[in-house]
């Protein structure tokens, strides 16, 4: 696979997340939501101070944690997608790293710039410990709402394609309510998950490949058999 294919891959995915953050972070309020074609998914704006999915890693300190741990995760995928196109690995592997790789730097953009650019976003309450919100909608502004570093990453994507009630009699959850799917997600979340799943489900096709070309190199080697190596 050549780099400008997986380039292209990158820059499409990050420019469609980004396009998508974009609309949604300027034209939804907070908490938003819109039934999309009349089914069961949702565009639901929601912002993610944390990591993937909504998950939370305490405050301020946490956050620029989780976002230098982004721009590490991106300098050594840059590093490793250079290797392992190189080194032709299964087009395979390579297009699931490429997903994954999009899916860091999507979500970085929005840690790193997006308290810069945007006039509006959760800040956190040291009072209170916790990320409060905003009203109105927010507009590209050199005033942000945070520092570098310091930007909430923008989900949309809502699946809730299941809503219903634990039976009593269920231990621990009887007569709550459930939902599946619960999480909101971006499309940068969604590539690093479709990348992160098949590379699980098709590891043996994907590394079968580099395994044949290394007994093939350990099998066949160049040494030359003579009586003075034999007796070596």
């Amino acid at each position: 696979m050549k780099s400008k294919q997986v380039v292209f891959i990158i820059g499409l995915i990050v420019l469609a997340d980004q396009a998508l953050k974009f609309y949604i972070k300027t034209k939804f309020h907070l908490n938003e939501s819109h039934q999309v074609l009349g089914s069961g998914f949702q565009l639901y704006f929601v912002e993610n101070p944390g990591m993937a999915y909504g998950w939370k890693f305490g405050g301020n300190w946490g956050k620029m944690a989780l976002t230098i741990f982004r721009m590490g995760a991106v300098v050594f995928g840059t590093w490793y997608l250079s290797k392992i196109i190189r080194e032709r690995y299964h087009k395979g592997f390579i297009t699931c790293a490429a997903l994954i790789y999009a899916g860091a730097v999507g979500n970085l953009i929005d840690s790193s710039f997006y308290g810069l650019i945007f006039d509006k976003g959760m800040v956190f309450d040291p009072v209170i410990k916790e990320y409060v919100g905003y009203e109105g909608l927010a507009t590209l502004s050199k005033k942000g709402y945070a520092s570098f570093l310091h930007g909430n990453v923008v989900d949309m994507l809502y699946f809730p394609l299941i809503k219903g009630h634990f039976p009593n009699w269920v231990p621990f959850w009887g007569g709550d309510d459930f939902e599946f799917f619960r999480p909101i997600f971006n499309l940068a979340d969604a590539a690093i998950s479709t990348g992160v799943i098949t590379i699980l489900f098709f590891q043996k096709r994907f590394f079968k490949h580099k395994n044949q070309e290394h007994n093939h190199r350990t099998v066949e080697t160049e040494t030359i058999v003579n009586d003075h190596s034999q007796v070596s």
